[in-house]
């Protein structure tokens, strides 16, 4: 076991998208868990898909293949879009996830329109931004994994920061206004941590699979406890594993991505959990279902015995 870990590490390319994809899940699954208690799990796709445009745009203005533009780019187009939302929200009678859907549709639209236009230009082949649809955690170097940790420690700093304004927030906005807290403040930075989060882990994941680091190591850990500090906590450990798994997988089979293989790690802790977790799981329901009508017809049973007898009683003292 242990020459078989020592020989996938062996390559230092290797040991890069490890310690890439190890942050990027972490990151992803810490500020994922408010993202999924304010019920807001297709946030992260919005933004997501909103980062196409912006990609692209920054290729055309530079023609430059550079990740540092594109992730910049993509950042500018999150932030964007985030307003977006917030401003048909606000001056209109759509709700937040038709406004979600809206700026989702509209965004990635005009991104796949420019993409397309890139792609058969002069220098399309070489821009390399199909690769941002998919994901390719295989072209990560060591600048790449530094940028990973800066934003994994800025997440993290910020959610220990803000926990307590961010936790109520998530649970109550109406008494966390009533405090005095800067409610609209605090749902704009959680957005914009999930903006950086979000343009962080396109270019291992892709914009079509992101999300998924996001919502599903948070639904894993929400099936384990009901401590919101516990459930982050879990939340980075799950999107760490399935990192690690998805990295690991992708090295030891050929031609497997790691960016889809990570999702489906995520996926199947996720089933997991949701089948074996103590007090959520579907097992562990169903035994106390099966508990509970147990005890229910011994009740009965123990009742019908007593009206038995009793029935039996009155018999005989009659004759």
């Amino acid at each position: 076991m242990g020459n078989w870990i020592l020989s996938i590490l062996s390559d230092p390319n290797t040991r890069w998208i490890l310690l890439g994809c190890l942050l990027l899940g972490f990151s992803s699954g810490i500020i994922g868990s408010f993202t999924f208690l304010r019920r807001q799990s297709l946030m992260g796709d919005t933004l997501a898909h909103a980062a196409l445009p912006g990609i692209c745009i920054a290729f055309m203005l530079t023609e430059t293949k550079s990740v540092g533009l594109f992730l910049f780019g993509a950042l500018v187009a999150g932030i964007i879009a985030t307003f977006g939302i917030s401003w048909i929200t606000r001056y209109s009678r759509i709700k937040q996830d038709a406004a979600m859907g809206i700026v989702l549709t509209v965004f990635f639209g005009i991104g796949v329109v420019m993409l397309t236009r890139i792609q058969h230009g002069a220098s399309g082949s070489q821009s390399g931004l199909d690769k941002y649809l998919f994901g390719q955690a295989a072209s990560m170097v060591m600048t790449d994994v530094y940028v990973m940790g800066g934003v994994c420690l800025v997440l993290l700093i910020a959610c220990l920061v803000w926990f307590k304004e961010f936790k109520l927030v998530s649970f109550d906005p109406g008494f966390a206004r009533g405090m005095g807290l800067p409610v609209a403040v605090l749902e704009q930075l959680i957005l914009l941590l999930t903006v950086i989060a979000v343009v962080a882990g396109i270019q291992a994941v892709g914009v079509v699979l992101v999300a998924a680091l996001l919502v599903t190591p948070a639904a894993a850990a929400r099936c384990w406890t009901d401590s919101l500090a516990l459930m982050v906590l879990l939340a980075g450990i799950f999107g760490a594993l399935s990192g690690a798994t998805g990295t690991i997988f992708s090295t030891l089979v050929p031609n497997l991505p790691t960016g889809p293989v990570t999702v489906l790690a995520a996926t199947v802790l996720f089933a997991g959990s949701a089948l074996l977790a103590p007090r959520r799981g579907l097992l562990a329901r169903r035994l106390r279902s099966m508990q509970a009508k147990s005890a229910y017809l011994r009740e009965e049973r123990a009742t019908l015995q007593t009206l038995s007898a009793q029935g039996t009683q009155q018999e005989r003292g009659e004759m």
